[in-house]
Protein backbone atom coordinates (compact mmCIF):
# COMPACT_ATOMS: atom_id res chain seq x y z
CA UNK A 1 0.00 0.00 0.00
CA UNK A 2 1.31 3.44 -0.93
CA UNK A 3 1.76 6.09 1.75
CA UNK A 4 -1.40 8.19 1.92
CA UNK A 5 -1.77 11.18 4.24
CA UNK A 6 -4.68 13.11 5.67
CA UNK A 7 -3.71 15.88 3.27
CA UNK A 8 -4.01 13.50 0.31
CA UNK A 9 -7.55 12.58 1.38
CA UNK A 10 -8.42 16.24 1.83
CA UNK A 11 -7.10 17.05 -1.66
CA UNK A 12 -9.20 14.30 -3.25
CA UNK A 13 -12.38 15.32 -1.43
CA UNK A 14 -11.91 19.04 -2.11
CA UNK A 15 -11.30 18.32 -5.79
CA UNK A 16 -14.70 16.61 -5.86
CA UNK A 17 -16.37 19.09 -3.50
CA UNK A 18 -14.65 22.47 -4.07
CA UNK A 19 -14.74 24.59 -0.89
CA UNK A 20 -15.62 27.60 -3.07
CA UNK A 21 -19.07 26.03 -3.60
CA UNK A 22 -19.87 26.24 0.12
CA UNK A 23 -22.44 28.78 1.29
CA UNK A 24 -20.96 31.86 2.96
CA UNK A 25 -22.16 30.80 6.45
CA UNK A 26 -20.76 27.27 6.20
CA UNK A 27 -17.60 25.80 7.77
CA UNK A 28 -16.13 23.02 5.64
CA UNK A 29 -12.80 21.23 5.38
CA UNK A 30 -10.40 19.66 7.87
CA UNK A 31 -11.72 20.19 11.41
CA UNK A 32 -8.97 18.45 13.38
CA UNK A 33 -5.95 16.30 12.62
CA UNK A 34 -2.49 16.60 11.10
CA UNK A 35 -2.45 16.88 7.28
CA UNK A 36 0.89 15.00 7.26
CA UNK A 37 -0.39 12.04 9.31
CA UNK A 38 -0.47 8.68 7.53
CA UNK A 39 -3.83 7.11 6.72
CA UNK A 40 -4.58 3.45 6.06
CA UNK A 41 -8.34 3.56 6.76
CA UNK A 42 -11.07 6.18 6.34
CA UNK A 43 -14.53 6.00 7.92
CA UNK A 44 -17.65 7.81 6.69
CA UNK A 45 -20.78 9.04 8.48
CA UNK A 46 -23.34 11.82 8.17
CA UNK A 47 -22.76 13.33 11.63
CA UNK A 48 -19.86 13.17 14.05
CA UNK A 49 -21.68 12.29 17.24
CA UNK A 50 -19.87 10.84 20.24
CA UNK A 51 -21.02 7.35 19.23
CA UNK A 52 -19.74 7.85 15.69
CA UNK A 53 -16.38 9.16 16.93
CA UNK A 54 -15.94 6.16 19.23
CA UNK A 55 -16.82 3.74 16.43
CA UNK A 56 -14.43 5.44 14.02
CA UNK A 57 -11.57 5.07 16.48
CA UNK A 58 -12.54 1.50 17.35
CA UNK A 59 -12.62 0.60 13.64
CA UNK A 60 -8.98 1.63 13.30
CA UNK A 61 -9.69 4.63 11.06
CA UNK A 62 -7.17 7.46 11.01
CA UNK A 63 -9.70 9.78 9.36
CA UNK A 64 -13.46 10.32 9.61
CA UNK A 65 -15.34 12.06 6.78
CA UNK A 66 -18.77 13.53 7.58
CA UNK A 67 -21.32 15.80 5.94
CA UNK A 68 -22.38 18.00 8.85
CA UNK A 69 -19.60 20.18 10.33
CA UNK A 70 -19.06 19.52 14.03
CA UNK A 71 -18.11 23.16 14.73
CA UNK A 72 -20.60 24.94 12.46
CA UNK A 73 -21.63 27.35 15.21
CA UNK A 74 -19.10 29.28 17.26
CA UNK A 75 -17.74 27.60 20.37
CA UNK A 76 -15.50 29.04 23.08
CA UNK A 77 -14.14 25.77 24.41
CA UNK A 78 -13.36 22.27 23.22
CA UNK A 79 -12.61 21.03 26.71
CA UNK A 80 -13.20 17.31 27.15
CA UNK A 81 -16.12 17.98 29.54
CA UNK A 82 -18.13 19.73 26.80
CA UNK A 83 -20.13 17.66 24.26
CA UNK A 84 -18.23 18.81 21.17
CA UNK A 85 -14.95 18.95 23.03
CA UNK A 86 -15.38 15.34 24.10
CA UNK A 87 -15.80 14.34 20.45
CA UNK A 88 -12.64 16.20 19.46
CA UNK A 89 -10.63 14.66 22.32
CA UNK A 90 -11.91 11.18 21.44
CA UNK A 91 -10.78 11.56 17.84
CA UNK A 92 -7.41 13.12 18.60
CA UNK A 93 -6.61 10.64 21.36
CA UNK A 94 -7.47 7.85 18.90
CA UNK A 95 -5.34 9.34 16.12
CA UNK A 96 -8.33 10.08 13.91
CA UNK A 97 -8.67 13.29 11.85
CA UNK A 98 -12.09 14.80 11.08
CA UNK A 99 -13.18 16.32 7.75
CA UNK A 100 -16.54 17.80 6.69
CA UNK A 101 -17.96 18.40 3.21
CA UNK A 102 -21.28 20.19 3.68
CA UNK A 103 -22.92 22.70 1.31
CA UNK A 104 -19.98 22.33 -1.06
CA UNK A 105 -20.94 18.65 -1.35
CA UNK A 106 -24.59 19.70 -1.81
CA UNK A 107 -23.73 21.92 -4.79
CA UNK A 108 -21.04 19.74 -6.40
CA UNK A 109 -21.70 17.51 -9.43
CA UNK A 110 -22.15 14.80 -8.47
CA UNK A 111 -23.21 15.81 -4.98
CA UNK A 112 -25.63 14.99 -2.18
CA UNK A 113 -28.78 15.94 -4.11
CA UNK A 114 -27.62 13.96 -7.17
CA UNK A 115 -27.57 10.84 -5.00
CA UNK A 116 -31.02 11.65 -3.59
CA UNK A 117 -32.40 12.28 -7.08
CA UNK A 118 -31.13 8.94 -8.36
CA UNK A 119 -32.57 7.09 -5.38
CA UNK A 120 -36.07 8.51 -5.78
CA UNK A 121 -36.08 7.66 -9.48
CA UNK A 122 -35.10 10.73 -11.51
CA UNK A 123 -32.05 11.60 -13.59
CA UNK A 124 -30.67 14.73 -11.88
CA UNK A 125 -30.82 17.78 -14.12
CA UNK A 126 -30.59 21.50 -13.40
CA UNK A 127 -30.19 22.73 -9.82
CA UNK A 128 -32.94 24.60 -8.00
CA UNK A 129 -30.42 27.28 -7.02
CA UNK A 130 -27.38 27.42 -9.31
CA UNK A 131 -24.07 28.09 -7.54
CA UNK A 132 -21.65 28.80 -10.35
CA UNK A 133 -17.93 28.94 -9.62
CA UNK A 134 -17.32 30.91 -12.80
CA UNK A 135 -20.12 33.45 -12.29
CA UNK A 136 -19.00 37.06 -12.71
CA UNK A 137 -20.31 40.36 -11.38
CA UNK A 138 -20.19 43.72 -13.15
CA UNK A 139 -19.56 46.59 -10.72
CA UNK A 140 -19.95 50.35 -10.91
CA UNK A 141 -18.54 52.46 -8.06
CA UNK A 142 -18.82 56.25 -7.72
CA UNK A 143 -15.93 57.92 -5.86
CA UNK A 144 -14.47 61.44 -5.56
CA UNK A 145 -11.65 61.94 -8.04
CA UNK A 146 -9.08 62.49 -5.28
CA UNK A 147 -9.84 59.10 -3.69
CA UNK A 148 -10.19 56.98 -6.85
CA UNK A 149 -6.61 55.70 -7.06
CA UNK A 150 -6.49 54.51 -3.43
CA UNK A 151 -9.90 52.85 -3.68
CA UNK A 152 -9.00 51.02 -6.89
CA UNK A 153 -5.82 49.65 -5.29
CA UNK A 154 -7.86 48.23 -2.39
CA UNK A 155 -10.48 46.71 -4.70
CA UNK A 156 -7.88 45.18 -7.01
CA UNK A 157 -6.18 43.62 -3.96
CA UNK A 158 -9.56 42.03 -3.05
CA UNK A 159 -9.82 40.33 -6.45
CA UNK A 160 -11.54 42.96 -8.59
CA UNK A 161 -10.55 43.58 -12.19
CA UNK A 162 -9.19 40.15 -13.13
CA UNK A 163 -9.88 39.03 -16.71
CA UNK A 164 -7.96 36.01 -17.95
CA UNK A 165 -4.25 36.82 -17.85
CA UNK A 166 -4.90 40.51 -17.16
CA UNK A 167 -5.09 42.24 -13.79
CA UNK A 168 -6.34 45.61 -12.52
CA UNK A 169 -8.75 45.93 -15.44
CA UNK A 170 -11.19 48.83 -15.10
CA UNK A 171 -13.01 51.53 -17.03
CA UNK A 172 -13.44 55.01 -15.56
CA UNK A 173 -15.59 57.94 -16.63
CA UNK A 174 -15.76 61.36 -15.01
CA UNK A 175 -18.99 63.02 -13.98
CA UNK A 176 -20.71 65.10 -11.31
CA UNK A 177 -22.05 63.65 -8.09
CA UNK A 178 -24.71 65.41 -6.04
CA UNK A 179 -26.57 64.88 -2.79
CA UNK A 180 -28.09 66.58 0.26
CA UNK A 181 -26.87 65.25 3.64
CA UNK A 182 -29.81 65.17 6.09
CA UNK A 183 -29.93 65.20 9.89
CA UNK A 184 -27.76 62.39 11.29
CA UNK A 185 -25.35 62.35 8.37
CA UNK A 186 -21.62 62.88 8.80
CA UNK A 187 -20.59 63.94 5.28
CA UNK A 188 -16.99 63.84 4.14
CA UNK A 189 -17.86 66.53 1.60
CA UNK A 190 -20.66 69.08 1.88
CA UNK A 191 -22.75 70.10 4.87
CA UNK A 192 -25.97 68.85 6.49
CA UNK A 193 -29.02 70.40 4.87
CA UNK A 194 -27.19 71.84 1.88
CA UNK A 195 -27.15 70.57 -1.70
CA UNK A 196 -23.64 69.47 -2.71
CA UNK A 197 -22.12 68.82 -6.11
CA UNK A 198 -18.61 67.60 -6.78
CA UNK A 199 -16.42 65.92 -9.37
CA UNK A 200 -16.58 62.15 -9.19
CA UNK A 201 -15.37 59.16 -11.17
CA UNK A 202 -17.45 56.07 -11.93
CA UNK A 203 -15.15 53.06 -11.89
CA UNK A 204 -16.43 49.92 -13.63
CA UNK A 205 -14.86 46.48 -13.34
CA UNK A 206 -15.69 42.79 -13.21
CA UNK A 207 -15.07 40.33 -10.38
CA UNK A 208 -15.95 36.77 -9.44
CA UNK A 209 -19.38 36.53 -7.85
CA UNK A 210 -17.82 34.50 -5.04
CA UNK A 211 -15.67 37.52 -4.15
CA UNK A 212 -18.64 39.86 -3.79
CA UNK A 213 -18.76 39.96 0.01
CA UNK A 214 -15.01 40.57 0.31
CA UNK A 215 -15.11 43.36 -2.27
CA UNK A 216 -18.05 45.06 -0.54
CA UNK A 217 -16.13 44.98 2.74
CA UNK A 218 -13.05 46.52 1.11
CA UNK A 219 -15.15 49.11 -0.70
CA UNK A 220 -16.83 50.29 2.49
CA UNK A 221 -13.55 50.29 4.40
CA UNK A 222 -11.63 52.37 1.84
CA UNK A 223 -14.29 54.63 0.35
CA UNK A 224 -14.17 58.14 1.83
CA UNK A 225 -17.98 58.44 2.05
CA UNK A 226 -20.01 56.88 4.87
CA UNK A 227 -22.63 55.82 2.27
CA UNK A 228 -20.73 54.90 -0.92
CA UNK A 229 -22.77 54.67 -4.12
CA UNK A 230 -22.22 51.44 -6.06
CA UNK A 231 -24.13 48.86 -8.04
CA UNK A 232 -23.50 45.15 -8.70
CA UNK A 233 -25.10 43.09 -11.48
CA UNK A 234 -24.42 39.38 -11.93
CA UNK A 235 -23.56 38.73 -15.55
CA UNK A 236 -25.44 36.12 -17.55
CA UNK A 237 -23.73 32.73 -17.50
CA UNK A 238 -23.82 30.57 -20.61
CA UNK A 239 -23.19 27.28 -18.78
CA UNK A 240 -25.69 24.49 -19.43
CA UNK A 241 -27.84 24.50 -16.29
CA UNK A 242 -28.51 20.76 -16.64
CA UNK A 243 -24.88 20.16 -15.67
CA UNK A 244 -24.37 23.26 -13.52
CA UNK A 245 -23.37 23.10 -9.88
CA UNK A 246 -25.86 24.31 -7.30
CA UNK A 247 -28.34 23.33 -4.59
CA UNK A 248 -31.15 20.87 -5.30
CA UNK A 249 -31.93 19.00 -8.53
CA UNK A 250 -34.86 18.75 -10.96
CA UNK A 251 -35.65 15.75 -13.11
CA UNK A 252 -38.32 13.58 -14.72
CA UNK A 253 -39.70 10.19 -13.74
CA UNK A 254 -39.45 7.53 -16.42
CA UNK A 255 -43.06 6.54 -15.77
CA UNK A 256 -45.63 8.97 -14.30
CA UNK A 257 -47.35 7.81 -11.12
CA UNK A 258 -49.67 9.14 -8.45
CA UNK A 259 -48.36 11.16 -5.52
CA UNK A 260 -49.39 8.27 -3.27
CA UNK A 261 -47.31 5.82 -5.32
CA UNK A 262 -44.35 8.17 -5.57
CA UNK A 263 -44.35 8.82 -1.82
CA UNK A 264 -44.09 5.06 -1.27
CA UNK A 265 -41.29 4.87 -3.86
CA UNK A 266 -39.36 7.52 -1.91
CA UNK A 267 -39.92 5.65 1.35
CA UNK A 268 -38.72 2.41 -0.22
CA UNK A 269 -35.58 4.06 -1.58
CA UNK A 270 -34.32 5.86 1.53
CA UNK A 271 -32.91 4.45 4.78
CA UNK A 272 -35.71 3.71 7.22
CA UNK A 273 -36.28 6.04 10.17
CA UNK A 274 -38.87 6.35 12.92
CA UNK A 275 -40.03 9.57 11.26
CA UNK A 276 -40.84 7.81 8.00
CA UNK A 277 -41.96 9.77 4.94
CA UNK A 278 -45.03 12.02 4.68
CA UNK A 279 -46.57 14.01 1.85
CA UNK A 280 -48.84 17.03 1.41
CA UNK A 281 -51.06 17.26 -1.66
CA UNK A 282 -53.70 15.31 -3.57
CA UNK A 283 -52.77 11.61 -3.17
CA UNK A 284 -54.13 10.85 -6.66
CA UNK A 285 -52.31 13.69 -8.41
CA UNK A 286 -50.09 12.49 -11.27
CA UNK A 287 -46.38 13.12 -10.73
CA UNK A 288 -43.94 13.55 -13.63
CA UNK A 289 -41.48 16.33 -12.82
CA UNK A 290 -39.70 16.18 -9.47
CA UNK A 291 -37.51 18.61 -7.55
CA UNK A 292 -35.33 17.36 -4.70
CA UNK A 293 -33.17 19.08 -2.13
CA UNK A 294 -31.31 17.02 0.46
CA UNK A 295 -31.53 18.19 4.05
CA UNK A 296 -33.58 21.17 5.24
CA UNK A 297 -35.18 22.65 2.12
CA UNK A 298 -38.12 24.84 3.06
CA UNK A 299 -36.17 27.92 1.95
CA UNK A 300 -36.67 26.70 -1.64
CA UNK A 301 -40.47 26.41 -1.50
CA UNK A 302 -40.93 29.71 -3.35
CA UNK A 303 -38.33 28.68 -5.94
CA UNK A 304 -39.86 25.31 -6.77
CA UNK A 305 -43.30 26.93 -7.05
CA UNK A 306 -41.97 28.83 -10.09
CA UNK A 307 -40.29 25.85 -11.78
CA UNK A 308 -43.32 23.90 -12.96
CA UNK A 309 -42.55 20.75 -10.97
CA UNK A 310 -45.25 18.38 -9.72
CA UNK A 311 -43.67 17.53 -6.37
CA UNK A 312 -40.81 18.69 -4.19
CA UNK A 313 -38.88 16.16 -2.04
CA UNK A 314 -36.91 17.55 0.90
CA UNK A 315 -36.68 17.45 4.71
CA UNK A 316 -37.50 19.37 7.88
CA UNK A 317 -40.67 20.96 6.53
CA UNK A 318 -42.84 23.01 8.89
CA UNK A 319 -46.61 23.42 9.16
CA UNK A 320 -47.10 27.10 8.24
CA UNK A 321 -44.65 27.34 5.33
CA UNK A 322 -46.11 24.19 3.73
CA UNK A 323 -49.71 25.29 4.33
CA UNK A 324 -49.09 28.70 2.78
CA UNK A 325 -47.13 27.13 -0.08
CA UNK A 326 -50.01 24.80 -1.00
CA UNK A 327 -52.69 27.49 -0.63
CA UNK A 328 -50.67 29.67 -3.01
CA UNK A 329 -50.84 26.91 -5.63
CA UNK A 330 -47.38 25.41 -5.09
CA UNK A 331 -46.58 21.80 -6.00
CA UNK A 332 -47.07 18.86 -3.66
CA UNK A 333 -44.30 18.24 -1.15
CA UNK A 334 -42.78 15.11 0.33
CA UNK A 335 -41.08 15.44 3.70
CA UNK A 336 -38.37 12.92 4.61
CA UNK A 337 -36.13 12.64 7.65
CA UNK A 338 -33.10 14.90 7.26
CA UNK A 339 -30.71 12.04 8.01
CA UNK A 340 -32.41 9.72 5.53
CA UNK A 341 -32.16 12.18 2.64
CA UNK A 342 -28.42 12.72 3.15
CA UNK A 343 -26.93 9.52 4.57
CA UNK A 344 -26.75 7.79 1.14
CA UNK A 345 -24.16 10.44 0.19
CA UNK A 346 -21.61 8.54 2.31
CA UNK A 347 -21.41 5.94 -0.48
CA UNK A 348 -20.54 8.68 -2.96
CA UNK A 349 -17.83 10.12 -0.68
CA UNK A 350 -16.42 6.64 -0.11
CA UNK A 351 -16.13 6.13 -3.88
CA UNK A 352 -13.91 9.24 -4.09
CA UNK A 353 -11.49 8.07 -1.40
CA UNK A 354 -11.31 4.32 -2.11
CA UNK A 355 -9.19 4.69 -5.30
CA UNK A 356 -6.38 6.18 -3.20
CA UNK A 357 -5.65 2.67 -1.93
CA UNK A 358 -6.88 3.02 1.67
CA UNK A 359 -9.40 0.84 3.45
CA UNK A 360 -12.84 2.42 3.80
CA UNK A 361 -15.88 1.79 5.99
CA UNK A 362 -19.27 3.47 6.14
CA UNK A 363 -20.42 3.69 9.76
CA UNK A 364 -24.08 2.73 9.47
CA UNK A 365 -25.11 4.42 12.70
CA UNK A 366 -28.50 6.13 12.50
CA UNK A 367 -27.82 9.62 13.82
CA UNK A 368 -31.38 10.74 13.09
CA UNK A 369 -32.46 12.17 16.49
CA UNK A 370 -36.04 10.87 16.28
CA UNK A 371 -36.46 7.42 17.80
CA UNK A 372 -40.23 6.90 18.20
CA UNK A 373 -43.25 7.45 15.95
CA UNK A 374 -46.62 6.79 17.61
CA UNK A 375 -50.10 6.46 16.11
CA UNK A 376 -53.47 5.94 17.88
CA UNK A 377 -54.15 2.31 18.66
Amino acid sequence: MTDVTVGDIVDALEAAYPPALAESWDQVGLICGDPDAKVTKVAFALDCTQEVAEHAVASGAQMLVVHHPLLLRGVHSVAANTPKGKVIHTLLAGGCALFAAHTNADSARPGVSDKLAELVGITPGRPIKPVLLGAMDHWGVHVPCSAAADLKRALFAAGAGQIGNYRECAFSVEGTGEFIPVEGANPTDGAVGKHYTGDEIRVEFVAKAGDRRRIVEKLRAHHPYEEPAFDVVQMEDTQDLNTATGLGRIGELEEPMTLREFTQQVANALPETAWGVRAAGDPEQIVRTVAVSSGAGDSFLADVAKLGVDVYVTSDLRHHPVDEHLRAGGPAVIDTAHWASEFPWTEQAESIVAPLGVDTEILRIRTDPWTISAHPE
